[in-house]
């Protein structure tokens, strides 16, 4: 198989980049050349990205970021930026889900889940932008999913904090266009990550806290159409490295669903 190098001089700020679909992504943009910075919220995750990374782990940093706190953030772009010279991709991977009865979750809960995820997006956009806007085929790939917009029982919280990642693509592709800076989302399903154990349909398949006295037939479809199981990390990270790569330049203000067909 043909090595690629699309991003041989590129400099990619990656979170959630240690565990899951986010360290794939880490993985990915530096077999093809690039220098990275993975940010997590989990020091022991990052040092698992450094280890998996082999020789390539030469052109990669690590910074412990919480993408919920304000501070956290600033900082942990700053030391991105620094170490990069600058930035030319941002990759938010870095998300939490939640499960429960809507009735039953707690306003502490719910704000939980919209603070790591949409809030989160949101901070890491922020303080990215000015570095972005001098950077060359500057690109974000924001983490949307199959819950924004198909029925995700359980997953309320979730699916609003997707669902308005997915909003505010569209936005910012709007805004900072003409600027030189692409938004796109990806929307992954029924792919085996740190919030699935990918064995299937099944509930121990959808995430941590599903209710023990879920009513699975609300489940309409689960196994994706390709008849294949649930799809590795790798698979989401080949799309995230074509999107934010000079392959994806004429692409922006739109998402790209990969579940295999779950949702068709």
């Amino acid at each position: 198989m043909q090595t690629l190098n699309r991003y041989e001089g590129r400099r990619a700020l990656v979170t959630g980049g240690g565990s899951g679909i986010g360290q794939a992504t880490v993985l990915r943009m530096l077999a093809e050349g690039g220098r990275v910075v993975a940010a997590d919220v989990s020091e022991d995750g990052l040092k698992d990205t450094v280890a998996k990374a082999g020789a390539d782990a030469e052109r990669l940093t690590t910074t412990v970021v919480n993408i919920a706190d304000e501070a956290s953030v600033r900082a942990g772009v700053a030391t991105a930026t620094a170490a990069l010279g600058g930035l030319d991709v941002l990759v938010n991977a870095a998300g939490i889900l939640r499960s429960s009865h809507t009735h039953e979750t707690t306003l502490d809960a719910f704000n939980q889940v919209i603070a790591v995820n949409l809030t989160g997006t949101f901070l890491m956009i922020r303080e990215a932008i000015p570095a972005l806007l001098r950077g060359e085929g500057s690109a974000v790939v924001n983490f949307s999913s199959t819950s924004a917009m198909f029925a995700h029982p359980y997953m309320a919280a979730y699916a609003a904090s997707k669902g308005g990642i997915q909003s505010m693509t569209h936005a910012l592709a709007a805004e900072y266009g003409k600027q030189g800076i692409r938004f796109t989302a990806v929307q992954p399903g029924s792919i085996s990550s740190g919030m699935t154990d990918g064995s299937g349909a099944s509930r121990q398949s959808l995430g941590p806290g599903l209710p023990e006295d879920a009513d699975m037939s609300l489940f309409v479809k689960l196994a994706p159409a390709l008849g294949q199981g649930f799809a590795g990390p790798e698979t989401v990270a080949s799309v995230v490295a074509m999107l934010a790569s000079d392959d994806g330049r004429f692409i922006t203000g739109t998402e790209v669903r990969i579940d295999g067909g779950t949702h068709y």
